[in-house]
């Protein structure tokens, strides 16, 4: 009797333990994507004061640079969090972005956050199109009539009635 006891709460410890074990794999992922903001860093690059050069001096090569127009540099943060079996979010995120003049002296830096963060739903199921709702049975049979037929309203040398054909290269 005693040892069945025992046993029972020997079996209950192991289950407490493997539960826990289990429980440990679903903790939260946080992940840092992109450059690493220093804010004394950030904060000591002045417009009319500093060029391209003792910009990236001071913060490095930027995330991304424009390719059109205005030269701008971008330099990205972003902290996300991603629960078990789900997809990741982002938690925060500091957008640098600083403006240089036809001359590579910098013209304005500004800074931006989560405001800039657009939300998107792709996976709604459904696209819309422009034009006209159709049946099942109008796809299926749509078509019925139109495979074959001559373009331009028939004719001898194609759809035109043109002798030669239609094409480019005279086919």
């Amino acid at each position: 009797m005693r040892g069945n006891r025992w046993m029972k709460q020997g079996l209950g410890t192991v289950a407490l333990g493997a539960l826990a074990l289990t429980a440990g794999g679903c903790a939260n992922i946080r992940d840092h994507r992109g450059y690493l903001i220093d804010p004394a860093l950030t904060g000591s690059v002045q417009p009319g004061i500093d060029n391209r050069v003792s910009v990236e001096r001071s913060l490095g090569q930027p995330t991304f640079k424009s390719e059109f127009g205005q030269q701008t540099w971008y330099y990205l943060s972003i902290d996300t969090k991603q629960r078990p079996f789900k997809r990741p979010q982002t938690g925060s995120q500091t957008v640098l972005k600083v403006n240089f003049d036809a001359k590579g002296n910098v013209a304005s830096v500004e800074r931006g956050g989560m405001e800039k963060v657009a939300r998107l739903d792709p996976d709604s199921h459904k696209t819309p199109t422009l034009g006209r709702t159709r049946s099942f049975f109008e796809d299926l049979f749509g078509n019925i009539g139109s495979v074959g037929a001559i373009p331009g309203g028939g004719g001898p040398g194609g759809g035109s009635g043109a002798p030669g054909g239609s094409g480019p290269n005279g086919s």
